[in-house]
């Protein structure tokens, strides 16, 4: 009886994956399983995608959990480094200040002083706007009440723990009884192990609450408005000291990049040897501009394409990808007021955030913390041209000795896979897969 049961049903899944492979194969959209472009055919967004990220319906429809009456304290993070990272780690924050039932102070955003400019969260985020929108995620507050802010916070670094680390186990004693602690997240936390109360409000704080001040929302506006359209955001990572940290080496650079590379090593001296070839196997090498516009051609990205490159200073070697792609624009060409001049740092990293989320297509030749934050916000938008240029397999590639059509064919298809999969269009952990 069993088997009369079983085997109807094993033999129509066996049916319905036959039918389905029958309909991919003889579709119209069979070029995407092709090693290179037709003759004709567009660039790399014309290939069908089989799965898209988009927001889990258990954030955005879920159910809130009621906080307790009284709260256990209060939570300040602290924020340091770039724009993006500082945001990542408030983010990591809120979903810490739900779990421990704690209320959450605004931050300072801790930024270089060479940068000049003031740090406060309301200079880049609208905290009313912050405030009202968390209503029912996290207990929100601009400023201490009098009887706690004359006292110094107690600090708790969670930053380089690791393994089955338990935010309740190890913090939440030293809340109770200092009631006032600023966090620092632990960098290599897996959210998966939030409870979905505390998740869902990471996620509506990164992606629903926080919004860029009416004032940096209008120069982000004006300078969208000035980029030729369609245009593809182009994010662009090859300055002196990303090139240092990577303690990757390279030919053929000019001697003015090579002095500003040497300059910013210091200690961190670059590989050499067997050592060297294997760390760049690993995709450990930014790519150059050079090798990301022959990464473009690869993906029948047209050379007359309006190309925004959202990138800080320093940028090396420029001339590599504007010799080929003409038609590159800047924020600092497109606006030159007194007024833009004397933004630096955060606010100009605002900027490339505003339009990379706005813009028709996104690349990335880095997966670092803007690139996640872009690519996460665009899936929430609906805008799914969006890819990361793989240095890895770019590496090896090369390394096999892979040149010409040959090189470009490889670089077509595991670029096309990586598009048509879905992968690194969103983060998982406030999106879910869905297959088209």
């Amino acid at each position: 009886m069993i088997k009369l049961t079983v085997k109807p049903v094993f033999v129509s899944i066996i049916l319905g994956l036959s039918l389905f492979l029958a309909v991919v194969l003889l579709s119209p959209y069979t070029t995407f399983l092709s090693l290179s472009p037709s003759a004709g055919e567009s660039d790399i967004w014309s290939v069908r995608r089989l799965v898209e990220w988009r927001p889990c319906k258990w954030w955005l429809h879920g159910h809130l959990t009621p906080f307790p009456a009284k709260s256990n304290g209060y939570i300040c993070v602290d924020c340091y480094g770039g724009l993006n990272q500082m945001r990542r780690d408030f983010c990591d924050g809120v979903g810490v200040a739900h779990l421990l039932n704690a209320t959450l102070v605004l931050p300072k955003f801790e930024v270089a002083a060479y940068w000049n400019e003031s740090s406060d969260f309301a200079d880049i985020f609208e905290a009313d706007y912050f405030i009202q929108h968390m209503d029912g995620f996290v207990k929100v507050v601009k400023e201490l009440p009098p009887e706690i802010s004359s006292k110094e916070p107690f600090h708790v670094d969670c930053s380089k723990r690791k393994g089955q680390f338990d935010y309740v186990e190890s913090v939440l004693p030293a809340l109770l009884e200092h009631k006032y602690i600023s966090l620092t997240p632990a960098m290599s936390q897996r959210r998966d192990r939030y409870p979905r109360f505390a998740k869902a409000a990471l996620c509506q704080a990164c992606y629903s609450a926080l919004r860029l001040t009416r004032s940096l929302q209008k120069k982000a506006a004006e300078l969208l408005e000035a980029i030729p359209k369609p245009f593809l955001s182009l994010h662009l990572r090859f300055e002196p000291d990303m090139v240092a940290y990577s303690q990757c080496e390279y030919q053929g650079l000019s001697p003015t990049s090579m002095q500003a590379i040497e300059a910013a090593r210091g200690d961190r001296k670059p590989w050499t040897g067997e050592v060297a070839h294997i760390w760049r196997r690993r995709g450990k090498c930014p790519l150059t501009p050079n090798e990301t516009a022959l990464i473009l051609q690869a993906l029948s990205i047209p050379t007359n394409t309006n190309i925004y490159l959202a990138a800080g200073d320093g940028l090396m070697e420029i001339e590599g990808l504007t010799s080929v792609y003409t038609n590159v624009v800047t924020k600092s060409a497109l606006r030159t007021g007194e007024d833009f001049t004397r933004m630096h740092g955060n606010t100009k990293a605002a900027l490339d955030y505003y339009v990379s989320i706005n813009s028709d297509s996104y690349m990335a030749t880095y997966f670092g913390n803007m690139d996640k934050m872009v690519a996460a916000m665009r899936a929430f938008k609906g805008l799914y041209k969006t890819l990361f240029l793989s240095r890895k397999a770019f590496a090896e590639f090369t390394y096999q000795g892979l040149e010409g059509k040959e090189l470009m064919q490889a670089l077509w298809k595991v670029h096309r896979d990586d598009f048509l999969m879905g992968r690194g269009s969103a983060l998982p952990d406030c999106f879910c897969e869905f297959e088209l």
